[in-house]
């Protein structure tokens, strides 16, 4: 074994002096091993934990901001160019999610300082419950003081900049590379629309999509990979933390020294972890993620071309009517504080605009790698239906279907789970302050505008 090694390393060497030398191409008996790179890729980290303490997002049940840190919080980046030079760049984030007015400053300063047009960007975050509350999203949750909110505002403005640079740096970083696709099994999450969180006969969708990007000799430089389940193991750890998602990314960052794991949150608004409520769940589910990870890239996968077509597209999606100003008249003596809340933020817009807005401006992300891969990036928390539905109608082997990218501002219930009501299909929507559940129509708007994204991105791609 030794004596292969060393005969490797001895080709490796000879045929960089080969082509230092002016020869040209290699010799192909000396080229055996190397991979054939039909892209480029780059990527790049950055540490985002807040330096002081700030309020948690996530639950609002929590009364006080964090007590330390147990697990640094990274936004990193993955930029890629085909052969055309074609550019995108996926941005990943341990965070609850960035809503519209953090991504839109982010989109267009990356758009003014490289180049890079809105379809060229998406940005991911984990949703773990273990991060720093940014900007507005969920303000109704949060019993937070005027002095803990510039706190707030002081770390979403670092956070924008951190984000922008990081799309620099990994640009900059781009070199030949090698893409494969590969799906694995993880079984910790369920659904949780049953008594007590659990019902064990729900949907759940178990895959763990991975992408693995390599160097021309075979090394690991980075993995993509995903899964649609809730970061809400530690409920009441009161330290910031990626839960599962960032322990799994630490663990495989670990075994494969130099490469950087990017998790991806699928459709798993209706789906947590279980047995849940600890951090020692969340490194062990962490693990478990980790492993079904490395199972694949032990594995055959498939190997990933080009052309990369990327689209972005917003659209409206609606409300059900909004509650008359008497109705939230009436609701200020709704014995709940959150609802009284919300019906004091819904009054001040109508004092302010004359009416509730009607419909919400969605926006939806496909990039599509050739014939090779189509990944679909959904906004908000979407239900388990949207992923189980896509992969249905686009087949399987070679889609990957997002939740919480570019803007995480609501649930996003299927008609199933609109119908069922409960707290995906009606009561979050207190807590994000917006101004009633979606119309039955939200499913089919949503289904029907990225069947139309992906048709025309396949149609391209070919």
């Amino acid at each position: 074994m030794r004596e292969i090694t060393h005969r490797r390393a001895f080709l490796r060497c000879l045929t960089a002096s080969i082509a230092g030398v002016g020869f040209g191409v290699a010799p192909q008996s000396l080229l055996a091993g190397i991979r054939t790179t039909k892209w480029k890729a780059g990527f790049a980290k950055i540490p985002i934990t807040p330096r002081k303490s700030l309020w948690m997002a996530g639950y609002a049940v929590r009364t006080k901001p964090s007590e330390g840190t147990a697990q640094e919080l990274y936004a990193k980046a993955l930029a890629l160019e085909d052969t055309n030079g074609k550019r995108a760049v996926l941005v990943t984030s341990d965070l609850l999610g960035l809503p519209a007015t953090v991504s839109r400053k982010i989109a267009a300063r990356v758009e003014k300082e490289h180049q890079l047009a809105r379809r060229q960007l998406l940005l991911s975050s984990s949703h773990t419950h273990g991060g720093p509350v940014l900007d507005r999203m969920l303000e109704i949750a949060y019993p937070m003081t005027e002095s803990q909110w510039g706190d707030v505002d002081a770390y979403t403005n670092e956070l924008e900049d951190k984000i922008v640079k990081l799309v620099g740096a990994a640009l900059k970083a781009l070199r030949p590379a090698h893409l494969s696709l590969g799906h694995g099994q993880a079984g910790f999450g369920i659904n949780r629309r049953g008594p007590g969180g659990v019902n064990k006969e729900g949907p759940v969708d178990h895959e763990v999509p991975v992408l693995r990007v390599e160097d021309k000799h075979g090394k690991v430089r980075g993995v993509v990979f995903g899964y649609a389940c809730h970061n809400t193991t530690a409920r009441d750890f009161m330290q910031f933390h990626g839960d599962y998602a960032g322990f799994a990314e630490a663990w495989i960052e670990d075994h494969h020294p130099g490469a950087t794991a990017l998790f991806v949150a699928g459709c798993g608004a209706d789906t947590n972890p279980y047995p849940r409520g600890t951090i020692e769940l969340a490194r062990q589910y962490g693990g478990e993620l980790a492993g079904a990870v490395e199972k694949v890239l032990a594995g055959e996968m498939a190997p990933v071309s080009g052309p990369l077509n990327t689209a972005y597209e917003e659209f409206p999606v609606s409300f059900i009517p909004p509650p008359s100003h008497e109705e939230l008249e009436a609701q200020l003596k709704n014995a709940d504080p959150y609802r009284r809340k919300w019906a004091m933020k819904m009054l001040g817009i109508l004092d302010r605009d004359g009416h509730l807005p009607a419909t919400y401006s969605y926006p939806v992300a496909v990039w599509q790698f050739g014939s090779d891969l189509t990944m679909i990036a959904l906004a908000g928390e979407a239900v388990v239906d949207y992923d189980l539905r896509l992969k249905r109608e686009l087949g399987h082997d070679r889609l990957w279907v997002a939740a919480y990218c570019n803007d995480v501002f609501a649930y996003i219930p299927s008609l199933r789970v609109l119908q069922e009501g409960g707290y995906e299909g009606k009561d979050a929507m207190v807590y994000y302050g917006q101004p009633g559940p979606f119309a039955p129509t939200v499913e089919e708007t949503i289904i029907g505008k990225v069947l139309g994204l992906v048709r025309q991105m396949r149609s391209e791609g070919s």
